[in-house]
């Protein structure tokens, strides 16, 4: 078992950070994790696709808080820049100096499709991992399969994979797959893009420990070895909201409600997607 809350280092990530997806207000989104990391954060999630990479190295230069102490996250995307050997070192360079930093501590595929092809483009991971200029290699939504492929021809360890996780997608063969294979599990859209405070599972619980449904969600995917959580804010309160779900722990009773909701919606979907096959 990984630990909950784990110190940065090697094949660990903190169990909360900070989603940036849709944040693209420069001004905004640099606040955001200047106010993030000032809370307490210390892994902030980003990406080429967001269009945000210089803004969220904006925040980490501004907050008070020493670099070596937070894990910055990143993924390459295969229409963006490319998954061939060249494109993904290029990539990182360009990401690199978007977020103003000498290295990506955690650098994922951000989906398998377009030209991506195991082989070469994690022997690029590799590569940039040996150059130091990544420092730890994860992938993102891949599928079973596709996860031993890479961990069959990384020379890397696989630290994390990151996909839509939350209690109405909750992707037990994802996570057991992880928990199997010591590596974490990255939750993104951990809150359902909101659905989760319309669920009357969430919402009773909530009521009943006078907290959120967003805390409730956060919890309910914490109290799972091996899972970390990315659920993006943008505002001062909804940043101190979630971080309080490391404070809320469910009972075996709660958990287990939240286990049994039957409605399974994936929200995020693209063309080519592993699970589409």
């Amino acid at each position: 078992m990984l630990p909950s809350h784990p110190p940065i280092g090697v094949n660990r990530v903190p169990s909360l950070g900070l989603g940036t997806w849709q944040n693209t207000d420069t001004e905004r989104c640099a606040e955001s994790v200047r106010t993030a990391l000032e809370a307490g954060y210390r892994h902030v999630d980003t990406a080429q696709y967001y269009g945000n990479e210089a803004a969220v190295g904006r925040g980490i230069a501004a907050a008070d808080v020493d670099r070596e102490d937070v894990l910055v996250a990143t993924k390459l995307h295969p229409e963006q820049s490319g998954l061939a050997r060249e494109q993904v070192v290029e990539g990182v360079e360009d990401s690199l100096d978007r977020l103003g930093l000498d290295t990506i501590d955690l650098c994922y595929v951000h989906w398998p499709v377009g030209n991506y092809d195991a082989a070469e483009t994690l022997a690029a991971f590799d590569e940039l991992r040996d150059r130091g200029r990544i420092a730890h290699v994860g992938v993102s939504n891949f599928d079973t399969a596709l996860l031993e492929e890479a961990m069959d021809v990384l020379d890397a360890p696989l630290v994390a994979h990151q996909a839509e996780t939350h209690p109405l997608l909750a992707q037990d063969d994802l996570i057991e797959h992880a928990q199997a294979n010591d590596y974490y599990h990255v939750a993104y859209s951990p809150l359902a893009r909101g659905e989760v405070f319309d669920s009357p599972v969430l919402t009773d619980i909530a009521e009943a420990r006078d907290v959120t449904p967003a805390q409730v969600s956060l919890a309910w995917l914490l109290s799972k070895e091996n899972v970390c959580v990315v659920p993006k804010a943008t505002s001062e309160r909804h940043i101190a909201d979630n971080r309080a779900a490391l404070d809320l722990t469910l009972t075996a009773d709660e958990i287990a409600r939240i286990d049994a909701i039957e409605r399974e919606e994936r929200l995020v979907e693209r063309d080519g997607a592993p699970w589409q096959d």
